[in-house]
């Protein structure tokens, strides 16, 4: 029996336990080398401010992580961390569950049954990692002190959320996998339109090498409000460590977005992997209305890697836990 019939059957056993205690029943609890693009594949021309994709406005007062309001990713950046913010540290356990903020019925248990329904090519690139916020950074800490652009923003990529990525696509290449790794910034010196100028990237990697199967937007989350910021932290023996959250778009906005279920598959199918190795690393994975560029390739998932509260030892740490269980997973696809 294959690795990844083994974990469906697995993930979906524990899901129906999942199921059962929230409703009550149960009371527990050739080889291409890694390919590093600084620059991205756009001409300056191509990057040029473009309207950005419609999104909800900023709450009207501060979400914190245990709200039911639909925030959008953009929305979140209102809540970066300041100096005056009181720092808490939350685990948010995940398991195989989903936070849907759509209004689709969503039948979890079918789409892990069914599968991502992707192949990985066996030429050519297979996975493009790409950063729509590519100056999201973390809280200073230790000698990982960096120049601010903003709040917990830099454009030093060696500090910024550029660096997991430099991480992911090396983890992902020695698991056997080809990655495109582009550490181009998208969100400065302009915020707005960073989804459309990142989409245009997408666009331009996808005519280049058409059987790019998965694409990786890797962020790093903002959790709390006014006065107090949030670090996630998985509670895993002998490392700390952030956890880490997949987010995937619908068309519940109006825009059109097709094959969302696919990408939704895809990512319960990395949930289940990873929270078989790692059972507190994942937070729950999130449906929201936003398709956040994710219509232009079915296997398109934003991976949001810590919270402006953790440091970049924290997300490192949480990245390579993330790519032991996912790279395998992933190479399954093959």
């Amino acid at each position: 029996m294959s690795t990844a019939r083994k974990l469906g059957l697995l993930g979906l056993t524990v899901l129906s336990l999942y199921l059962l205690c929230a409703a009550g029943a149960l009371q527990p609890e050739g080889r291409i080398h890694t390919v590093i693009v600084p620059g991205g594949l756009l001409p300056v021309s191509a990057q040029a401010e473009s309207a950005p994709e419609p999104s909800p406005p900023p709450p009207a007062s501060p979400v914190a992580w245990w709200s039911d309001a639909p925030v959008a990713e953009e929305a979140r950046q209102v809540l970066d961390s300041t100096p005056e913010q009181e720092l808490r540290e939350t685990s948010l356990r995940g398991g195989l569950s989903i936070k849907n903020e759509t209004s689709y019925e969503v039948d979890a248990a079918a789409l892990l049954r069914e599968g991502p329904g992707l192949r990985l090519p066996a030429e050519g690139p297979q996975i493009l990692i790409i950063h729509t916020h590519g100056s999201e950074a973390y809280t200073p800490a230790g000698l990982d002190r960096y120049e601010a652009s903003d709040s917990c923003r830099t454009q030093d990529p060696q500090y910024s959320v550029i660096r997991i990525g430099d991480e992911l696509a090396s983890l992902l290449e020695q698991a056997g996998l080809r990655v495109i790794h582009d550490r181009e910034i998208y969100d400065y010196p302009s915020y707005t339109g960073s989804y459309t100028r990142s989409g245009q990237a997408v666009e331009a990697y996808l005519a280049q090498y058409p059987d790019i199967a998965v694409v990786l937007d890797v962020h790093r989350d903002a959790l709390g409000s006014d006065d107090v910021v949030y670090k996630t932290l998985a509670e895993e023996e002998g490392v700390c460590a952030s956890q880490v959250m997949l987010l995937a778009g619908s068309d519940d906005s109006g825009l059109e977005h097709p094959n969302w279920r696919r990408n939704l598959a895809l990512a319960l199918y990395l949930q289940q992997a990873v929270d078989y190795l790692h059972p507190t690393l994942m937070r729950p994975v999130e449906l929201v209305p936003q398709r956040y560029n994710q219509h232009l390739c079915p296997g398109s998932l934003i991976l949001e890697v810590g919270s402006s509260g953790n440091t970049l030892q924290e997300a490192l740490a949480a990245i390579r836990l993330f790519a032991e269980a996912a790279g395998p997973a992933l190479a399954e696809l093959s």
